[in-house]
Protein backbone atom coordinates (compact mmCIF):
# COMPACT_ATOMS: atom_id res chain seq x y z
CA UNK A 1 0.00 0.00 0.00
CA UNK A 2 3.12 2.34 -0.68
CA UNK A 3 1.69 5.52 -2.07
CA UNK A 4 3.63 8.84 -2.94
CA UNK A 5 1.58 10.41 -0.09
CA UNK A 6 4.10 9.12 2.46
CA UNK A 7 6.62 11.51 0.76
CA UNK A 8 4.44 14.20 0.61
CA UNK A 9 3.55 14.07 4.15
CA UNK A 10 7.31 13.32 5.43
CA UNK A 11 8.20 16.53 3.23
CA UNK A 12 5.39 18.75 4.54
CA UNK A 13 5.53 18.22 8.04
CA UNK A 14 7.50 21.78 8.51
CA UNK A 15 4.62 22.86 6.19
CA UNK A 16 1.92 21.70 8.04
CA UNK A 17 2.92 22.87 11.59
CA UNK A 18 2.87 26.17 10.40
CA UNK A 19 -0.67 25.53 8.81
CA UNK A 20 -2.15 23.47 11.59
CA UNK A 21 -4.01 26.65 13.05
CA UNK A 22 -6.44 26.06 9.86
CA UNK A 23 -7.09 22.09 10.23
CA UNK A 24 -7.44 20.46 13.40
CA UNK A 25 -8.24 16.82 13.90
CA UNK A 26 -10.13 16.35 16.89
CA UNK A 27 -10.39 12.37 17.91
CA UNK A 28 -11.94 10.67 21.61
CA UNK A 29 -8.96 9.80 23.66
CA UNK A 30 -10.34 6.32 24.54
CA UNK A 31 -12.75 4.77 23.23
CA UNK A 32 -14.71 1.42 24.35
CA UNK A 33 -16.08 -1.12 21.85
CA UNK A 34 -17.71 -4.59 22.12
CA UNK A 35 -15.56 -7.97 20.91
CA UNK A 36 -17.51 -9.27 17.73
CA UNK A 37 -19.45 -6.51 17.10
CA UNK A 38 -18.39 -3.33 14.57
CA UNK A 39 -16.44 -0.67 16.43
CA UNK A 40 -16.01 3.48 15.03
CA UNK A 41 -13.19 5.03 16.21
CA UNK A 42 -14.23 8.75 15.92
CA UNK A 43 -12.34 11.05 14.39
CA UNK A 44 -13.39 14.59 12.55
CA UNK A 45 -11.75 17.75 11.26
CA UNK A 46 -12.04 20.88 12.05
CA UNK A 47 -11.14 23.24 9.18
CA UNK A 48 -11.32 27.12 10.54
CA UNK A 49 -13.41 30.15 8.46
CA UNK A 50 -10.23 31.43 6.98
CA UNK A 51 -10.25 28.12 4.48
CA UNK A 52 -12.78 28.73 1.70
CA UNK A 53 -12.92 25.33 0.02
CA UNK A 54 -11.53 22.65 2.32
CA UNK A 55 -10.72 19.54 0.44
CA UNK A 56 -8.70 16.47 2.20
CA UNK A 57 -5.45 15.28 0.29
CA UNK A 58 -4.67 12.51 2.56
CA UNK A 59 -5.98 10.72 4.99
CA UNK A 60 -3.77 7.39 6.89
CA UNK A 61 -5.11 5.81 9.62
CA UNK A 62 -1.83 3.17 11.45
CA UNK A 63 -1.81 1.16 14.42
CA UNK A 64 0.61 1.70 17.08
CA UNK A 65 3.51 -0.30 16.01
CA UNK A 66 2.41 -1.24 12.27
CA UNK A 67 4.13 0.17 9.57
CA UNK A 68 1.30 -0.77 7.11
CA UNK A 69 -1.39 1.63 7.13
CA UNK A 70 -4.91 0.31 7.83
CA UNK A 71 -6.52 3.30 5.42
CA UNK A 72 -4.67 5.27 3.24
CA UNK A 73 -6.85 7.92 1.12
CA UNK A 74 -4.65 9.45 -1.46
CA UNK A 75 -4.41 10.91 -4.74
CA UNK A 76 -8.06 10.39 -4.85
CA UNK A 77 -7.57 6.52 -3.90
CA UNK A 78 -8.54 4.83 -0.92
CA UNK A 79 -6.98 1.36 -0.09
CA UNK A 80 -7.44 -0.83 3.55
CA UNK A 81 -6.69 -3.54 5.20
CA UNK A 82 -9.75 -6.46 5.31
CA UNK A 83 -12.06 -4.99 8.11
CA UNK A 84 -11.20 -1.39 8.26
CA UNK A 85 -12.86 1.28 6.42
CA UNK A 86 -14.41 4.68 6.53
CA UNK A 87 -16.97 4.77 8.73
CA UNK A 88 -19.11 7.01 6.46
CA UNK A 89 -19.61 5.68 3.02
CA UNK A 90 -19.15 6.33 0.26
CA UNK A 91 -16.60 8.67 1.53
CA UNK A 92 -15.32 11.98 -0.37
CA UNK A 93 -12.54 14.12 -0.19
CA UNK A 94 -15.23 17.30 1.09
CA UNK A 95 -16.47 15.12 3.64
CA UNK A 96 -14.74 16.15 7.16
CA UNK A 97 -15.83 12.79 8.82
CA UNK A 98 -12.73 10.83 8.85
CA UNK A 99 -13.91 8.11 11.54
CA UNK A 100 -12.56 4.78 11.28
CA UNK A 101 -14.93 1.57 11.18
CA UNK A 102 -13.72 -1.91 11.99
CA UNK A 103 -15.82 -4.95 11.50
CA UNK A 104 -15.81 -7.84 13.43
CA UNK A 105 -13.81 -6.44 16.56
CA UNK A 106 -10.95 -8.67 17.93
CA UNK A 107 -8.76 -8.46 21.08
CA UNK A 108 -6.08 -8.40 19.06
CA UNK A 109 -7.25 -4.75 18.20
CA UNK A 110 -7.16 -3.16 21.53
CA UNK A 111 -4.34 -0.55 20.77
CA UNK A 112 -3.62 2.93 19.91
CA UNK A 113 -4.65 4.70 16.21
CA UNK A 114 -3.48 7.53 14.75
CA UNK A 115 -5.16 9.78 12.08
CA UNK A 116 -3.57 12.25 9.69
CA UNK A 117 -4.66 14.53 8.09
CA UNK A 118 -3.28 16.98 5.26
CA UNK A 119 -4.95 19.68 3.23
CA UNK A 120 -4.20 21.97 1.09
CA UNK A 121 -4.75 24.58 3.65
CA UNK A 122 -2.72 22.46 6.35
CA UNK A 123 -2.87 19.15 8.14
CA UNK A 124 -3.30 18.12 11.70
CA UNK A 125 -2.90 14.41 13.32
CA UNK A 126 -4.66 12.63 16.56
CA UNK A 127 -4.37 9.93 18.34
CA UNK A 128 -7.36 7.55 19.93
CA UNK A 129 -7.00 4.17 22.09
CA UNK A 130 -9.77 1.67 21.84
CA UNK A 131 -10.36 -0.21 24.33
CA UNK A 132 -12.44 -3.80 23.51
CA UNK A 133 -14.52 -5.47 26.50
CA UNK A 134 -16.66 -8.88 26.70
CA UNK A 135 -19.06 -9.99 28.54
CA UNK A 136 -18.99 -13.13 30.40
CA UNK A 137 -20.92 -15.95 30.27
CA UNK A 138 -23.45 -16.86 33.35
CA UNK A 139 -21.53 -18.52 35.88
CA UNK A 140 -21.77 -22.83 36.80
CA UNK A 141 -21.62 -23.87 39.92
CA UNK A 142 -20.96 -27.69 41.17
CA UNK A 143 -20.41 -29.09 44.31
CA UNK A 144 -17.82 -32.14 44.44
CA UNK A 145 -18.09 -34.22 47.54
CA UNK A 146 -14.04 -35.14 49.13
CA UNK A 147 -12.69 -38.24 50.16
CA UNK A 148 -12.03 -37.05 53.50
CA UNK A 149 -15.10 -34.93 54.01
CA UNK A 150 -13.84 -31.16 53.05
CA UNK A 151 -16.01 -30.91 50.26
CA UNK A 152 -15.54 -28.40 47.10
CA UNK A 153 -17.48 -25.49 45.13
CA UNK A 154 -16.28 -24.98 41.81
CA UNK A 155 -17.32 -22.20 39.40
CA UNK A 156 -16.71 -21.57 35.73
CA UNK A 157 -16.87 -19.09 33.67
CA UNK A 158 -15.78 -17.88 30.26
CA UNK A 159 -15.98 -15.47 27.23
CA UNK A 160 -15.08 -12.49 28.75
CA UNK A 161 -12.35 -9.54 28.23
CA UNK A 162 -9.88 -8.29 30.01
CA UNK A 163 -9.33 -10.51 32.93
CA UNK A 164 -12.03 -10.50 35.26
CA UNK A 165 -12.87 -11.68 38.96
CA UNK A 166 -14.51 -14.66 40.83
CA UNK A 167 -16.32 -13.84 44.63
CA UNK A 168 -18.08 -16.43 46.95
CA UNK A 169 -20.94 -15.42 48.91
CA UNK A 170 -22.57 -17.47 51.54
CA UNK A 171 -26.75 -16.94 52.49
CA UNK A 172 -25.92 -14.58 54.88
CA UNK A 173 -24.06 -12.26 51.94
CA UNK A 174 -20.52 -12.74 53.34
CA UNK A 175 -18.22 -12.82 51.51
CA UNK A 176 -15.41 -16.16 50.89
CA UNK A 177 -13.58 -15.03 48.15
CA UNK A 178 -10.39 -14.94 50.40
CA UNK A 179 -10.87 -18.94 51.15
CA UNK A 180 -11.08 -19.49 47.35
CA UNK A 181 -8.15 -20.26 44.53
CA UNK A 182 -8.99 -18.72 41.35
CA UNK A 183 -7.27 -19.69 37.76
CA UNK A 184 -7.91 -17.63 34.24
CA UNK A 185 -6.69 -18.83 31.24
CA UNK A 186 -6.47 -16.33 28.26
CA UNK A 187 -7.44 -18.73 24.53
CA UNK A 188 -6.44 -18.04 21.22
CA UNK A 189 -8.99 -15.52 21.22
CA UNK A 190 -7.86 -13.36 23.72
CA UNK A 191 -10.77 -14.40 26.19
CA UNK A 192 -10.73 -15.31 29.23
CA UNK A 193 -11.73 -18.27 31.12
CA UNK A 194 -11.93 -18.16 34.57
CA UNK A 195 -12.09 -20.84 37.37
CA UNK A 196 -12.42 -20.99 41.11
CA UNK A 197 -12.70 -23.24 43.74
CA UNK A 198 -13.61 -23.11 47.59
CA UNK A 199 -13.40 -25.98 49.89
CA UNK A 200 -16.08 -26.02 52.46
CA UNK A 201 -14.64 -27.10 55.91
CA UNK A 202 -16.56 -29.54 57.90
CA UNK A 203 -18.91 -27.55 60.32
CA UNK A 204 -18.79 -24.80 58.27
CA UNK A 205 -21.53 -24.96 55.82
CA UNK A 206 -24.36 -23.01 54.63
CA UNK A 207 -27.69 -23.76 52.64
CA UNK A 208 -26.83 -21.30 49.84
CA UNK A 209 -23.66 -20.39 47.92
CA UNK A 210 -23.61 -17.54 45.40
CA UNK A 211 -20.61 -17.01 42.35
CA UNK A 212 -20.47 -13.63 41.42
CA UNK A 213 -19.09 -12.51 38.05
CA UNK A 214 -17.09 -8.98 37.96
CA UNK A 215 -15.71 -7.30 35.08
CA UNK A 216 -11.94 -5.89 34.96
CA UNK A 217 -13.75 -2.33 36.14
CA UNK A 218 -15.13 -3.84 39.04
CA UNK A 219 -18.92 -4.07 37.80
CA UNK A 220 -20.88 -6.90 38.76
CA UNK A 221 -21.47 -9.00 35.43
CA UNK A 222 -23.62 -11.67 36.21
CA UNK A 223 -23.86 -14.62 39.24
CA UNK A 224 -25.33 -18.04 39.37
CA UNK A 225 -26.48 -19.57 42.90
CA UNK A 226 -26.35 -23.21 44.44
CA UNK A 227 -28.54 -24.47 47.13
CA UNK A 228 -27.76 -27.40 49.63
CA UNK A 229 -30.53 -29.23 51.00
CA UNK A 230 -30.10 -29.38 55.07
CA UNK A 231 -29.99 -33.40 55.25
CA UNK A 232 -26.96 -32.91 52.58
CA UNK A 233 -25.60 -30.74 55.19
CA UNK A 234 -25.90 -32.89 58.24
CA UNK A 235 -24.75 -35.94 55.97
CA UNK A 236 -21.41 -33.81 55.06
CA UNK A 237 -20.50 -32.80 58.56
CA UNK A 238 -20.78 -36.29 59.93
CA UNK A 239 -17.15 -38.04 60.20
CA UNK A 240 -16.93 -41.53 57.91
CA UNK A 241 -17.59 -43.54 61.04
CA UNK A 242 -20.57 -41.99 61.95
CA UNK A 243 -22.26 -42.19 58.38
CA UNK A 244 -22.48 -45.71 59.78
CA UNK A 245 -23.46 -45.55 62.90
CA UNK A 246 -26.12 -43.17 63.03
CA UNK A 247 -28.39 -44.98 60.67
CA UNK A 248 -27.72 -47.89 63.11
CA UNK A 249 -28.86 -46.57 66.20
CA UNK A 250 -31.92 -45.06 64.65
CA UNK A 251 -32.71 -48.23 63.19
CA UNK A 252 -32.05 -50.28 66.94
CA UNK A 253 -34.22 -47.08 68.56
CA UNK A 254 -36.65 -48.15 66.51
CA UNK A 255 -36.82 -51.63 67.03
CA UNK A 256 -36.16 -51.40 71.20
CA UNK A 257 -39.37 -49.08 70.85
CA UNK A 258 -41.85 -52.04 68.60
CA UNK A 259 -40.62 -54.75 71.29
CA UNK A 260 -41.34 -52.56 74.20
CA UNK A 261 -44.76 -52.18 72.56
CA UNK A 262 -45.52 -55.39 72.14
CA UNK A 263 -44.57 -56.25 75.65
CA UNK A 264 -47.04 -54.20 77.02
CA UNK A 265 -50.00 -54.90 74.81
CA UNK A 266 -49.08 -58.88 75.96
CA UNK A 267 -49.29 -57.47 79.42
CA UNK A 268 -52.17 -55.70 79.44
CA UNK A 269 -54.02 -58.74 77.53
CA UNK A 270 -53.36 -60.91 80.09
CA UNK A 271 -54.45 -58.72 82.84
CA UNK A 272 -57.66 -58.08 81.09
CA UNK A 273 -58.39 -61.94 81.24
CA UNK A 274 -57.51 -62.23 85.20
CA UNK A 275 -59.64 -59.35 85.73
CA UNK A 276 -62.94 -61.58 83.59
CA UNK A 277 -61.78 -64.28 85.97
CA UNK A 278 -62.43 -62.58 89.42
CA UNK A 279 -65.76 -60.65 88.05
CA UNK A 280 -67.14 -64.27 86.89
CA UNK A 281 -67.91 -63.48 83.19
CA UNK A 282 -66.18 -66.36 81.59
CA UNK A 283 -67.85 -65.39 77.98
CA UNK A 284 -65.55 -65.01 75.56
CA UNK A 285 -62.96 -66.86 76.80
CA UNK A 286 -61.24 -70.27 75.55
CA UNK A 287 -61.59 -72.50 79.21
CA UNK A 288 -58.28 -74.71 77.97
CA UNK A 289 -56.49 -71.46 77.56
CA UNK A 290 -53.31 -71.82 80.26
CA UNK A 291 -54.61 -68.42 81.26
CA UNK A 292 -58.16 -69.07 82.42
CA UNK A 293 -56.60 -72.44 84.33
CA UNK A 294 -54.30 -69.79 86.32
CA UNK A 295 -57.11 -67.62 86.51
CA UNK A 296 -59.39 -70.10 87.87
CA UNK A 297 -56.68 -71.04 90.86
CA UNK A 298 -56.08 -67.73 91.35
CA UNK A 299 -59.89 -67.08 92.18
CA UNK A 300 -59.92 -70.63 94.00
CA UNK A 301 -57.16 -69.44 96.25
CA UNK A 302 -59.14 -65.30 96.89
CA UNK A 303 -62.36 -67.25 97.50
CA UNK A 304 -61.04 -69.80 100.28
CA UNK A 305 -58.69 -67.06 102.30
CA UNK A 306 -61.83 -64.66 102.07
CA UNK A 307 -64.36 -67.26 102.53
CA UNK A 308 -66.53 -65.58 99.58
Amino acid sequence: MASSGFIILYFTFSYISAKKAFVTVQCKTEQERQYGQKSMLDCLVIVSEEVADPQILLVNWKKEGAEEPLLLYDEGKTEHLPRFSFAESPWNDRNMNVSLLITDTAVQDEDVYTCDVMMISGGDSSQTRLKVTAKYKTPNVTLKPDEINHDTLTCNTDGGYPEGRLHWFDEYNTEWTQSAEMEAKQTKSGLFQLSSRLTLLSGIKFSKYTCVVFNASGGREDEAILEILLSQILQQGLDPVHKVVAPLVVIGSLIVGLLLTLLYYKRRRQHDKILLFFSGNHQGLNTHDSNFEEGMSLKLLYNSIYKI
